[in-house]
């Protein structure tokens, strides 16, 4: 786990990398889902648990950038909440854990905040993602909820992305123990992908899982016969014959780190010969991506040599024609491949999404706009520490193949009577999560996820 002293040299760092001003960071608050009582489970922020690691509602934080104070604001429990919860450590017992030895109530900061902003100095503060926060930054700013994003400080957002991308010894550990109880959800649900079994079944027994860790999953879990949707989190089709299923799904223990892996298995315990054409075909993009993992080496470049080995192996099948430069310029790839190769991965699953990809995974270069890669999360060179996932994967998608068709759009790489011949096929991903080494890469976590089409078969039928 990570001990105080990391949480003061995080501190210590970002204050000599933001250098002037007050940084404030703002814990979050409980939601309700139907009533006020009734909430949903309470996620911390995750800016908030990296630099101060206390996991409770209602707490925010201010970092003298110049003097160095630093201060915990929270109102304490009343017997009331000790009835409904127990004995909680107090607000000081619980800012003296992450090393703070100051702390005051939420009033106290709204009236520190406005002296500070009156004397001139900037009040740095992340860009806010949820109601709360925005509410706060009026009361205490008076910043509107329709332009507090672009009060947002960038200064702020570069020091947390370059700081939070390259992760310590003791991140990786934690992450690898929630990539290894990932990777026995998986196994489990090639063992219950069979015919006849709902979906809801199998995501149920997933997401049960990491409960039975202590943990929870990392994100709502995709469990489906359509691979072809994305992100599809219907879970109410009976496995048949003849499908392919596809998870998508991790795992977040206490620590609040994330696994995210993706797997497909046949339904029938074998592959018909073109689902088996095509997972390989998959698979061959996937373990080309991984091993051309290196530091200094764009991401996006591994994403175009991945989209290379699809659209070559459509052109074996005769699917796709022309030349394949060409279709790789023009998009054409994203037909089949219509998402990004992957993305960073830590104490969020997409890892700092709300400080925006252009920072985090570009650090400031801008994103393409072309169909395809314009969902590419993750483009900047690769550096030592960061922690990504690779996921390229494969989609038959009727809506998408009608368009195309209809508008002629990159009619020159396609041979659309073959393409529809195989329009319902669905999708195929296989996903890992690596860790960029000062030489190469590794595939996180001790426990293997069967990804060849032998050990998938293999898993599947530990499950009869």
């Amino acid at each position: 786990m990570i001990n105080t002293t990391t949480y003061k040299n995080r501190r210590e760092q970002l204050k000599s990398n933001v250098k002037n001003g007050i940084i404030l960071l703002l814990g979050n608050e409980e939601s309700s889902m139907n009533y006020l009582d009734n909430t949903y489970h309470f996620r911390q922020d995750s800016t908030f648990l990296y630099y101060f690691g206390l996991n409770q509602a209602g707490l925010c934080a201010t970092i003298d950038a110049e003097s160095g104070e630093e201060c915990i604001y929270g109102n304490e429990l009343t017997i009331d909440d000790y009835v409904w919860m127990g004995y909680q450590p107090t607000i000081k017992e619980k800012a003296e854990s992450a090393g703070v030895n100051k702390t005051q109530t939420p009033s106290d900061l709204s009236l520190f905040l406005q002296a500070e902003s009156k004397k001139g100095r900037q009040i740095h503060f992340l860009p806010p993602y949820r109601p709360e926060h925005s509410i706060k930054l009026l009361e205490w700013l008076n910043f509107q909820p329709n332009e507090v994003a672009s009060k947002a400080s960038e200064e702020l957002c570069y020091a947390v992305a370059n700081q939070r991308n390259h992760k310590s010894e003791d991140e990786i550990a934690e992450i690898e123990k929630s990539v290894d109880v990932s990777t026995e959800m998986h196994k489990l649900a090639m063992r219950m992908a069979k015919p006849g079994v709902n979906e809801a079944e199998i995501a149920a027994a997933v997401d049960a899982y990491p409960a039975s860790k202590g943990g929870v999953t990392s994100f709502p879990t995709i469990a489906t016969i359509n691979g072809q949707t994305l992100h599809n989190h219907y879970h109410g089709n009976i496995l048949k014959e003849g499908d392919l299923f596809l998870l998508d799904a991790g795992a977040e223990l206490t620590s609040g780190y994330a696994g995210d892996l993706s797997s497909t298995v046949p339904v029938s315990g074998k592959f018909t010969p073109f689902q088996k054409e095509i997972y390989e075909l998959a698979l061959a993009s996937h373990n080309k991506a991984i091993e051309l993992l290196k530091p200094g080496l764009p991401f996006k470049d591994v994403y175009y040599a991945s989209a290379r080995i699809i659209v070559d192996g459509m052109k074996d099948f005769g699917i796709m024609k022309g030349n394949t430069d060409d279709a790789l310029v023009n998009g054409a790839h994203a037909m089949f491949f219509p998402c990004g190769l992957g993305h960073m991965m830590g104490l969020d699953v997409h890892d700092m999404e709300n400080i925006g990809e252009v920072i985090v995974g570009y650090g400031g270069e801008a994103k393409s706009t072309q169909f395809g890669a314009k969902s590419l999360r993750l483009g900047r060179k690769l550096e030592p520490g960061f922690i990504l996932t690779i996921e390229p994967g494969i989609y038959f998608i009727p809506q998408l193949i009608d368009l195309w068709q209809k508008e002629s759009h990159n009619k020159d790489y396609f041979n659309f009577d073959k393409l529809n011949e195989h329009r319902d096929f669905g999708g195929i991903r296989n996903e890992e999560d690596l860790l960029i080494t000062e030489t190469g890469s590794r595939i996180l976590g001790s426990i293997s996820k069967p990804k060849s089409v032998d050990d998938v078969l293999a898993q599947w039928a530990k499950g009869l």
